[in-house]
């Protein structure tokens, strides 16, 4: 245990000595589509971003508590102690203690599983440490007697965990760094566009083809700060600021080729920085180009509005709207299925958001 109380940002009343209790929450991961890929300061972006929220893959974290003297943590990871996670949430958490002051007086446990293989390219991060700062925040709730957690502090504290977790708190599609196209935007937090996207974006499904799922051999982190030496790193961020006004109205006005062509060029262009940063880093895998492919001959011959994208990882995610599922699951299963991994793929779509469980 840490004595939290040595520090001078200290919760401001005492917590009732019963103050205890158990909560649940899940947060999903998201996929980017304009890309975030490089960093300043305190984990504020270079360039907007805009996400699709998923659904099937996220994380759920539980969280024990009860007053004590001084704080403690214990984690666990799918049932198992996890030094590494562990280190990581304290380490948050003690540069963080102003944003939860409270926790100076528990002894938290909390208990997380992800419902998809971590550290394979699906932003795990984003899920684990947006459902971490939910956890908190709704403890935060109950210590003061609120009703409800505040969601712009939720996704300000969840972007210094982890970047893109910023964008994980809100349903179906986020905005995050500050844009002339949208006067609500801001590189401190994301922002939800939920309202602002025609209905078409809201029925998308994301299948998620599992070319690989071993662990990165690059994390995301040390691929951002590749970026400060990256010969190409101030004309990407000018590409993604006019790629994201460009996506903007793309998505409000339901134009699907716009959609497609800004979403695969920030795609492939994501890989390209990684492969001309130094040292270099190829993701993508033989498969991951087979499956592109095979993506860009099925749509020339259907005509059918399907598109892939790339996270940091060599799994493609296959977007399409939900009136031509059948048609591409069926092309998955015929095609795409020989590319993946023990034939492993996951069938996501936009979700909800963030829940209590």
């Amino acid at each position: 245990m840490k004595d939290l109380r040595k520090n001078n940002n200290i919760f401001d009343d005492e917590l009732p000595a019963d103050f205890q209790g158990s909560l649940k929450w899940q947060s999903p991961s998201n996929i980017a589509l304009v890309k975030y890929w490089g960093k300043r300061g305190r984990q504020l972006p270079h360039n907007p971003s805009v996400s699709f929220t998923l659904s099937e893959c996220r994380t759920e974290t539980s969280a024990t508590f009860h007053k004590a003297d001084c704080f403690g943590l214990h984690f666990h990871f799918e049932g198992k102690e996890h030094p590494a996670f562990a280190a990581k949430i304290e380490k948050y958490l003690l540069e963080n203690l102003s944003l939860f002051p409270f926790l100076s007086q528990l002894d938290l446990c909390l208990e997380s599983r992800n419902t998809f293989p971590h550290s394979s390219g699906i932003a795990s991060s984003a899920s684990s440490m947006s459902a971490l700062v939910l956890c908190l925040l709704d403890i935060e709730r109950q210590a003061i007697g609120a009703r409800d957690i505040d969601w712009r502090k939720a996704s300000y504290c969840s972007r210094l965990a982890s970047g893109s977790a910023c964008r994980s708190v809100f349903p179906t599609m986020a905005l995050w760094g500050a844009t002339d196209y949208h006067q609500d935007s801001s590189d401190e937090y994301a922002i939800p566009l939920n309202d602002e996207i025609h209905p078409v974006f809201k029925t998308y499904h994301d299948s998620i083809l599992l070319v690989s799922d071993a662990v990165k051999t690059v994390s995301s982190r040390a691929g951002h700060t590749l970026m400060d030496g990256n010969p190409y790193a101030e004309t990407r961020y000018r590409q993604a600021k006019h790629h994201t006004q460009q996506l903007l109205a793309a998505l409000k006005s339901g134009d699907l080729e716009a959609f497609i062509r800004i979403t695969e060029a920030e795609a492939l262009q994501l890989h390209a920085l990684m492969m001309c940063s130094s040292p270099s880093f190829i993701l993508m895998k033989t498969n991951t180009l087979r499956i592109i492919e095979e993506v860009r001959l099925f749509r020339e011959e259907t005509k059918i509005p399907v598109c892939f994208t790339l996270d940091a990882g060599p799994n493609v995610h296959l977007l399409y709207p939900d009136d031509f599922s059948d048609e591409v699951k069926r092309f998955i299963v015929n095609i795409l299925e020989s590319y993946c991994a023990d034939s492993r793929w996951i069938a996501d779509h936009v979700g909800e958001g963030p829940s209590r469980l």
